[in-house]
C-alpha cells in the first residue's frame, strides 16, 4: 500500500490549496516544501527584526462576500473557509504612469473610465464597447492562441492607451514577451480593472498561517526542508518520490507545483525543458523608510505601474536590470492598514536571469548593490526623493527566486506554454500553478483546487 494517496511537491499557495481540497475529502496527503517556510513565490522572511514579504504586492479579484460567482468566493467555498475569517483591505487607489501620461484606477471600475475619459476623450466610447466584448468573452474556451495586442488595436485604435492598459496586466501575470494571449488578457482585465486589488489583513505570515491551519485541521501532513530529488517512475506510472537525502515515499498520485521544467527534470519526462522555460523574471528592492523625514514619500497610491519609454517594452532586458519600467508598491496603502514606525517602498523591475546567473559571488553582491541603487533612483523620479530616509534595504534577484522556488530561470509566471488540463505523460502525475495557466494569487490557488477536483476527486 502507498504511504500517501497524494504527494504535493511545493508548499506555495497552489500546493497548499490543492492540499486543503484533497485532505478535506479524506485523501491522505503530504505537502513537501524545500524551504523552511510556506508560500513559495508569495512568502516572507525576516531580516534584522523586519518582516519582509516576497511576491505579494496585492491580491487581485476583490469581491464582496455576497457575489457567489466571483473567483475569490468560489475559492473560499472550495477551501471550506468563511469570509468572516478573512478580512479584506482594499487598495486606496493605483496609477499607471506611462511616458508622461497618467491613468488612475481603483476597485470601482468607474474610476478607470473617468480617467480614460479625461486623458483620452476620443477613445472612451471605444473603451466602453471593448469592455462589453470582454464581458462576453470566454477565456477558458478551447481556442488557439489569439493576440491581445491585436484585440486592443482593433478595439481602441490608439497605441498609447493600448500600452497603458497592457502594462499592469502583463506585469501581474504574463509569461510571454511583447504580447499576451487574449484569454489571459481577459482574465487579468477582469481581475485588476473590474474587481481590483486587496490584501489580507496583517502580513503574509498570518494569511499563510490561516491556510496551513486549515490544511492540518483536515489531517494533511506537511514537511519543510524536504526537497524532492526525483519523481520515481516505473511501469508507466509514478510510484512516488525520492528526497534529497535518499528517503523514498510512495504515492498513488503526485501533483507538482514546481513548474514544468523542474517537473521534466525530476521525472525524466521526454521533453525539452527549454521549450517550457519562461523568460520573464524580476528583481525586487525593498526599502524601509522613516516617514518622519520630510523627504520620505508615503504616497496616496497603493501601486504605481510606471514606464518611461514611449512604447511598451515587456521583455527580458539586455542588461542585468531594466529600471526604465516597473512597479512601485506602498504595502501600507490599503484601507484599514495600520502603518508601523517604518514604511515600505517596494520597487520591482524586469531582470535578466542568464546575466545574474553568470556572475561570480563577489560580483553578484556588488551588482545587487549597484542595481538596487539604480532601481531606487528610477523610482525617485516617479515618487520623489527617499534615499536619505532609508533605514534598511534588501533585494532579491532571479537567481534568488529560482533557488527558493525552483521556478526555472526565476520565471515568476512560469512558461509561456501552458498545460491547461494539468496532465503529463503519466496518468498519475499532474502539474498545477502558474504553468497550468491560472493567473494571479487567487488563480494559482484555484489551479491547485481544479486539478484535485478534476483528476483526483472524480
Amino acid at each position: 500500500m502507498a504511504d500517501y494517496q497524494l504527494i504535493i511537491i511545493g508548499g506555495g499557495l497552489s500546493g497548499i490549496a490543492a492540499g486543503i481540497r484533497a485532505a478535506r475529502f479524506g485523501r491522505k496527503t503530504l505537502i513537501l516544501e524545500q524551504h523552511a517556510l510556506p508560500g513559495g513565490l508569495n512568502s516572507y522572511y525576516v531580516r534584522q527584526g523586519h518582516l519582509l514579504e516576497t511576491g505579494l504586492h496585492a491580491m487581485t479579484n476583490c469581491a464582496p462576500a455576497g457575489d457567489k460567482h466571483a473567483p475569490l468566493n468560489r475559492l473560499f467555498r472550495q477551501l471550506h473557509l468563511s469570509r468572516q475569517q478573512f478580512q479584506l483591505q482594499e487598495q486606496i487607489g493605483s496609477e499607471i504612469r506611462f511616458s508622461g501620461r497618467s491613468l488612475l484606477f481603483s476597485n470601482d471600475p468607474r474610476c478607470l473610465e473617468e480617467a480614460i475619459s479625461r486623458q483620452f476623450p476620443t477613445c472612451i466610447d471605444r473603451f466602453r464597447l471593448l469592455k462589453k466584448k470582454i464581458a462576453l468573452y470566454d477565456p477558458f474556451a478551447p481556442v488557439p492562441w489569439q493576440s491581445a495586442r491585436r484585440f486592443l488595436a482593433e478595439g481602441l485604435r490608439h497605441p498609447p492607451l493600448e500600452d497603458m492598459l497592457l502594462l499592469p496586466l502583463m506585469v501581474y501575470g504574463n509569461a510571454e514577451e511583447h504580447d499576451m494571449d487574449l484569454g489571459q488578457f481577459v482574465i487579468m482585465f477582469r481581475a485588476v480593472f473590474e474587481e481590483g486589488f486587496f490584501r489580507p489583513a496583517g502580513t503574509m505570515r498570518e494569511f499563510l498561517d490561516l491556510l496551513i491551519r486549515q490544511y492540518l485541521g483536515f489531517g494533511g501532513e506537511l514537511r519543510y526542508r524536504a526537497p524532492v530529488e526525483e519523481i520515481v517512475v516505473s511501469k508507466g506510472k509514478v510510484q512516488g518520490v525520492r528526497l534529497a537525502g535518499g528517503e523514498e515515499l510512495r504515492a498513488e498520485a503526485v501533483l507538482s507545483t514546481a513548474g514544468i521544467p523542474e517537473t521534466i527534470r525530476l521525472s525524466g519526462w521526454e521533453a525539452n525543458p527549454e521549450t517550457y522555460s519562461g523568460r520573464m523574471s524580476f528583481m525586487e528592492t525593498i526599502s524601509l523608510v522613516s516617514p518622519l523625514e520630510a523627504a520620505a514619500p508615503t504616497g496616496e497610491r497603493t501601486i504605481i505601474f510606471y514606464h518611461t519609454a514611449p512604447t511598451l517594452s515587456y521583455q527580458r532586458p539586455e542588461a542585468l536590470l531594466d529600471p526604465s519600467w516597473g512597479v512601485i508598491c506602498f504595502p501600507e496603502n490599503f484601507v484599514g492598514q495600520t502603518p508601523g514606525d517604518l514604511r515600505q517602498i517596494r520597487v520591482t523591475n524586469a531582470a535578466s536571469y542568464p546575466l545574474w546567473k553568470a556572475l561570480a559571488p563577489e560580483a553578484y553582491r556588488a551588482m545587487k548593490q549597484r542595481w538596487a541603487a539604480a532601481a531606487v533612483q528610477a523610482s525617485e523620479e516617479i515618487i520623489g526623493n527617499y534615499q536619505p530616509s532609508i533605514v534598511y534595504q534588501d533585494s532579491f534577484t532571479p537567481v534568488t527566486i529560482e533557488r527558493f522556488t525552483r521556478k526555472a530561470q526565476g520565471a515568476v509566471y512560469g512558461s509561456a506554454v501552458k498545460i491547461r488540463d494539468g496532465l503529463t505523460p503519466w496518468p498519475n502525475l499532474f502539474v498545477a500553478g502558474t504553468d497550468q495557466g491560472f493567473l494571479g494569487i487567487v488563480g494559482a490557488m484555484l489551479s491547485g483546487i481544479t486539478v484535485v477536483n478534476r483528476h483526483l476527486l472524480q
